[in-house]
């Protein structure tokens, strides 16, 4: 048994170094050298102060800014601690009712708005932390914000259009739009007051 101690010991401390300590310092260099944004959380700046990150949403629900996906997160939307789904099945009333309170409040808010409502803005994402909604979704909320900000429908399409990102790689995923970097834009052309 004592034969076996000694090497079952400097095992778990070669591995406890590797594993512990040379493993994430080489990780963390390696992150900050070659993707330093990524790495300290891809954060968005204004004025230089960090006012969010590109991977988190944030909640918004005033006329004059985009909504994003609802958040499932609890006690507070878009909580990065309490990340995840809200695990309600298609057939669960409890999501129906999410989805049509939505519905409704959209409708509120826009009460001329024919256009169909796109699934992402009824519905919140597997994490709760979606930052991004597509562009049909900017696009629908397009006129409530114009006649908010006092813009032409023109100037909020062609921040929506700048504000699109791609398919990464030019295939994987769908088209987005960020919402936290589109409400900067929209303030920084004509702020609310």
């Amino acid at each position: 048994m004592k034969n076996l101690l000694r090497p079952v010991l400097v095992l778990f401390a070669a591995l406890t170094v590797v594993t512990g300590i040379v493993y994430p310092v080489v990780v963390t260099a390696i992150g900050q050298a070659v993707f330093p944004h990524r790495a300290n959380g891809s954060l968005i700046e204004k004025d230089g102060k960090a006012v969010g990150s590109e991977l988190i949403g944030q909640q918004f629900d005033a006329p004059g800014y985009f909504w994003g996906r609802l958040s499932a997160t609890t006690p507070n939307p878009y909580n990065a601690q309490n990340s995840g789904g809200s695990n309600l099945g298609p057939t669960n009333p409890a999501l129906a009712d999410e989805v049509k309170g939505r519905l409704s409040a959209l409708h509120d808010a826009d009460p001329k708005n024919t256009l169909p409502v796109p699934v992402d803005l009824v519905t919140s994402s597997a994490s709760g932390l979606d930052p991004d909604i597509s562009p049909a979704a900017a696009a629908y909320q397009s006129s409530r914000v114009a006649k908010a900000r006092g813009l032409n429908a023109g100037q909020v399409d062609t921040l929506i259009a700048r504000n699109t990102s791609g398919r990464q790689w030019g295939v994987l995923g769908e088209p987005r739009v960020n919402v936290l970097k589109l409400n900067l834009a929209l303030d920084q052309l004509k702020p609310l007051h």
